[in-house]
């Protein structure tokens, strides 16, 4: 059985140094945490009735190296929570990863297996991209680092997780919970947005009825009726007052959007201002608690997936702090990683920052005292992804009715106010 020396942060905050025998690099974190030590650096000395060589000596060493270093570099350069593929490069990145893990997995060797990638792809562009990974790997450069170089396609979650599977030797498995955790992100973003397109089409085309009845239609008919020399009744002459401002400010109006828009992303892009916009959107009704259990699954997931590839506890909530999508939520899940190199517990933390929801500390309570805490956040974020789902139908249910009855009030508005005048005329 190897031999794994570890340093750690012990109750109260103490560093901790010592050895622990275990089958993998996972069981041997997962039986100090039982013992509410939080490793921070881990590496295999030797393993019992074997001698290592003293190429696997220096194998070893720089791997320990290339672990502290990385820890470092994952620090400085943390990206927003956008950084990353989206849309249909999402899509293409999962299926690669997948293939990936799958050809890893066989024992086909690295080189090959990119190899096999660049001669499928279905671009020139992710052509180009894996020759130049392929290329750098073959140089020396951990498969990590060569992924790291294209930030537009690989997040600082993959790459992490990539890294650390390079060093626990499980690059396969860790491809592999990749393509899963992709694959799922990717398929609740659809459902979302597939949900949100019909009532945000209604909207459009309503908006495009309106404009061109404002801008084209009204002033030729209210025109006619004023060449009669009939006094218009009042819904007519504000029906006219709002198309004569549809005319000449509709620019005023876009204008105004525009500087709105700016605005709001110069307030954003502060520190304060992000951290206001984002209280206010999640104290938001219905809207709010949608982007809450949003955040929370993304947390729970997230986290999950970087502690079953064997990123350390205090690396994998800093990853986390940067893809949760919320300020609050992102300085909750900080708040928590400082007092986990205090010491502490995750559970603790997490229920006392009272953004959570009791039972995500509790549930995650009851996964570190069962040493299955990783299986815990992903069923905490199972259940969050299946209420995000009914929460959205729900929601897009409701609004459905509510834009046709206002598109109807509206339309309904307009013709009222153009067939009066003339109804006059005619009893006249």
């Amino acid at each position: 059985m190897p031999i794994y020396e570890y340093k750690a942060f012990a109750a109260g905050g103490a560093v901790k140094t010592g050895v622990v025998d275990a089958d993998t690099p996972r069981e041997a974190r997962t039986r100090l945490r039982k013992e509410k030590i939080l490793v921070s650096e881990l590496k295999e000395l030797r393993s019992r009735g074997r001698k290592k060589s003293k190429s696997s000596i220096a194998k070893d060493a720089a791997a320990g190296l290339k672990e502290r270093t990385s820890w470092l570099e994952s620090l400085r350069s943390l990206r927003s929570a956008s950084a990353g593929p989206s849309g249909r490069d999402l899509d293409i990145i999962s299926a690669i990863t997948r293939q990936l893990g799958t050809l890893l997995g066989a024992g086909i060797p690295l080189a090959d297996t990119l190899k096999a990638i660049i001669d499928q792809a279905e671009s020139r562009r992710i052509e180009t991209m894996f020759r130049e990974i392929r290329e750098r790997i073959m140089q020396g450069t951990p498969m990590g680092d060569a992924l790291a170089e294209h930030p537009s396609m690989f997040s600082d979650l993959y790459v992490n997780m990539v890294r650390a599977g390079e060093a626990t030797g499980q690059v396969d498995q860790v491809l592999t919970r990749l393509a899963d955790f992709l694959q799922g992100q990717r398929a609740l973003q659809r459902k979302v947005v597939s949900a949100l397109t019909y009532p945000i089409l209604m909207v459009v085309i309503g908006l495009l009825v309106v404009g061109v009845l404002m801008t084209f239609i009204v002033p030729k008919i209210t025109g006619m009726l004023t060449d009669q020399g009939q006094e218009l009744p009042a819904p007519t002459q504000v029906l006219v007052l709002i198309s004569e401002a549809f005319q000449d400010y509709w620019w005023l109006g876009c204008l105004g959007i525009a500087a709105v828009s700016l605005v709001v992303e110069r307030i954003y892009k502060t520190d304060k201002g992000r951290l206001r916009i984002d209280r206010g959107l999640l104290r938001l009704p219905v809207a709010g608690e949608l982007l809450r259990k949003q955040a929370v699954a993304r947390f729970t997931r997230t986290l999950s997936t970087l502690l079953g590839s064997g990123v350390a506890a205090v690396q994998a909530l800093e990853i986390t702090k940067t893809v949760v999508g919320n300020r609050v939520i992102a300085d909750a899940t900080d708040h928590v990683r400082t007092r986990i190199m205090e010491g502490t517990d995750i559970a603790t933390p997490l229920k006392a920052t009272g953004v959570f929801p009791s039972v995500v500390g509790y549930m995650v309570a009851v996964g570190e005292q069962s040493g299955a805490l990783e299986e815990m956040l992903d069923r905490i974020a199972d259940a969050y992804d299946e209420e995000i789902e009914i929460v959205t139908e729900r929601v897009t249910t409701v609004l459905e009715p509510l834009m046709i009855v206002f598109l109807a009030v509206v339309i309904g508005f307009i013709v009222y106010a153009i067939v009066l005048p003339i109804l006059q005329i005619g009893n006249i």
